[in-house]
């Protein structure tokens, strides 16, 4: 029997608002276009972004989207990525995905990440016309 690891998918915070904000079922999408073994996982830094966007935007459509993001994530009991305390998000999905690109894929809608992890060669899952994602 071979061992072969999981690709892990990384959820930027951004992504994880898109139910909230579109409406969008991530988590049956990323299960519909994914082909390989996965492990969806979030990174700590994200987990305290969407806290700070509860806090800050309270009963806004912004803290909704936040606060469904952080129900969902605790439901599905997702794996939580630890990153060093000096990082913020995108930077850590970065440095994490560096380590095993051939093994990471993050679904981001910025398109500065974007951009970073395709120069890494690091795939990526975006929202398209705002119903369904893609793989890229």
């Amino acid at each position: 029997m071979i061992f072969t690891t999981k690709t892990k998918v990384i959820l930027d915070t951004n992504f994880i608002l898109i139910p909230g904000t579109r409406g969008v079922d991530i988590l049956s999408e990323i299960e519909r276009i994914m082909s390989e073994p996965y492990e969806i996982c979030v990174l700590d830094k994200s987990i305290e972004e969407l806290e700070k966007i509860v806090q800050k935007s309270g009963k806004k459509k912004e803290g909704f989207s936040a606060k469904l993001g952080l129900i969902l994530l605790k439901q599905k009991n997702l794996k939580t990525l630890t990153s060093s305390s000096e990082e913020y998000a995108d930077k850590a999905i970065l440095a994490f995905a560096a380590k095993n690109p051939e093994k990471t894929i993050v679904a981001t809608q910025d398109k500065g990440l974007k951009d970073k992890l395709k120069d890494i060669s690091v795939r990526v899952i975006q929202l398209r016309q705002e119903k369904y994602l893609v793989l890229g």
